[in-house]
């Protein structure tokens, strides 16, 4: 019984976590610049695991059943990925500016480290997908079933992200390329504008 409840949590938090998003292309784009890359890590793995646990807690409830803050989500989350997504379009019409291994821009911690929280937790999806509908799957077990797998979901975005952050550097040979880096931020601004138009659709 709990071998199932882990397994259905990896599986349902895999297929949840590896659709791409503005928390995965952030983290994905930090990782190839190679700036504050476990430091990012962590932060998706930290709050995807707090969602989680909430979630399966009985978290989901108290959003499904607050709607006008879940609105006020929507505005916030809407707002950061518009502008985020000029600024990735800014830079792809600047690919001479982002080729691998320069930092003559670098951003510092505390700025790297507000905007991996905001890509991580001013997106409604996120508590949709997580506290909602993982914890209402998760809160549907039986004995320690939730436990185990709440436990099963964390491993998926543990094993995730550390895979996309520490991973993408074997990119690196691509990404010496400038128009790689125009072709990634266009695709980027793409992703943030399309997320921030679905959260009102």
């Amino acid at each position: 019984m709990e071998a199932g409840a882990f397994l259905k949590g990896l599986g349902l938090g895999s297929s949840l976590i590896i659709a791409i998003g503005s928390q995965n292309a952030f983290l994905l784009r930090q990782a190839l610049k190679r700036e504050f890359v476990l430091t990012c890590v962590a932060i998706c793995i930290l709050c995807d695991v707090v969602l989680i646990g909430a979630g399966v807690a009985g978290m989901g409830r108290l959003i499904i059943e607050a709607p006008r803050l879940l609105f006020w989500i929507k505005i916030a989350g809407a707002g950061f990925l518009f502008c985020y997504g000029l600024r990735a379009a800014r830079s792809a019409l600047r690919p001479s500016a982002m080729v691998a291994g320069e930092n003559k821009t670098a951003p510092d911690r505390k700025s790297v480290i507000a905007a991996m929280l905001a890509f991580s937790l001013l997106n409604p999806h996120v508590y949709l997908d997580t506290v909602v509908l993982l914890g209402s799957i998760g809160g549907q077990q039986t004995a320690n079933g939730p436990v185990y797998f709440a436990g099963g979901a964390m491993l998926a975005s543990t094993l995730w992200f550390s895979s996309l952050g520490l991973g993408a550097r074997y990119l690196t040979p691509i990404f010496l390329r400038p128009n790689a880096w125009r072709v990634l931020d266009a695709l980027i601004a793409i992703i943030m504008w399309a997320l921030a138009i679905s959260l009102f659709s």
